[in-house]
C-alpha cells in the first residue's frame, strides 16, 4: 500500500492541496457545518475538494489509526460471517462496526468499518484473502482514511 505514495515537500505543490486539508480540518473540528461551507471558508471549489479528498493526507494522519470501509456479499449460511471476522482479526485488523442487510435470496450485504492501522501488509492482500473465503462474494474496498 505504501508503494502508492510519495513524500513531497508542500512548497512545490499547488496551494489547493493544502486547502483540501484545511477543508477536512474545518469539517472535523465542527467549524463548518458541511462541505459547501468549508470549501467557501478555505477558498476552494467543491469539485477540487472531492477530486483530491481521498488522496491528500498529512503524515500525522497516516501514522494514526487508519480506517477502511469494505463491502461484501455473504451467503446466508452458518459460519461465513464468523470466518470473515476471523480473517480480519488474523491479519491484525479490528472491526469497528458491522452493518448487515436482511438476506434476500440467501445473500446479505455486509459493510464493515475496520481499524487497519495494525495490518502489516497491503489492504489489497486483505481484500484478496477475503475473496477466497467460501460464501464471500464481491469484496470491495469502499474507502480508506
Amino acid at each position: 500500500m505504501l508503494d502508492d505514495y510519495l513524500i513531497v515537500h508542500k512548497s512545490i505543490l499547488p496551494d489547493y492541496f493544502e486547502k483540501v486539508i484545511q477543508v477536512r480540518k474545518l469539517l472535523e473540528n465542527g467549524k463548518a457545518k458541511d462541505v459547501s461551507q468549508a470549501v467557501k471558508m478555505a477558498g476552494l471549489s467543491r469539485s477540487t475538494y472531492y477530486k483530491y479528498k481521498d488522496y491528500i493526507l498529512e503524515p500525522s494522519a497516516m501514522s494514526e489509526g487508519r480506517m477502511a470501509v469494505i463491502s461484501v456479499m455473504l451467503s446466508h449460511e452458518p459460519g461465513i460471517l464468523s470466518a470473515l471476522l476471523a480473517k480480519i482479526s488474523e491479519v491484525g485488523g479490528s472491526v469497528v462496526t458491522i452493518t448487515q442487510s436482511m438476506p434476500i435470496h440467501s445473500i446479505a450485504q455486509v459493510t464493515l468499518s475496520i481499524d487497519v492501522s495494525n495490518i502489516p501488509g497491503a489492504l489489497e492482500d486483505l481484500m484478496t484473502d477475503i475473496g477466497k473465503i467460501p460464501g464471500v462474494e464481491k469484496p470491495k474496498l469502499l474507502a480508506v482514511e
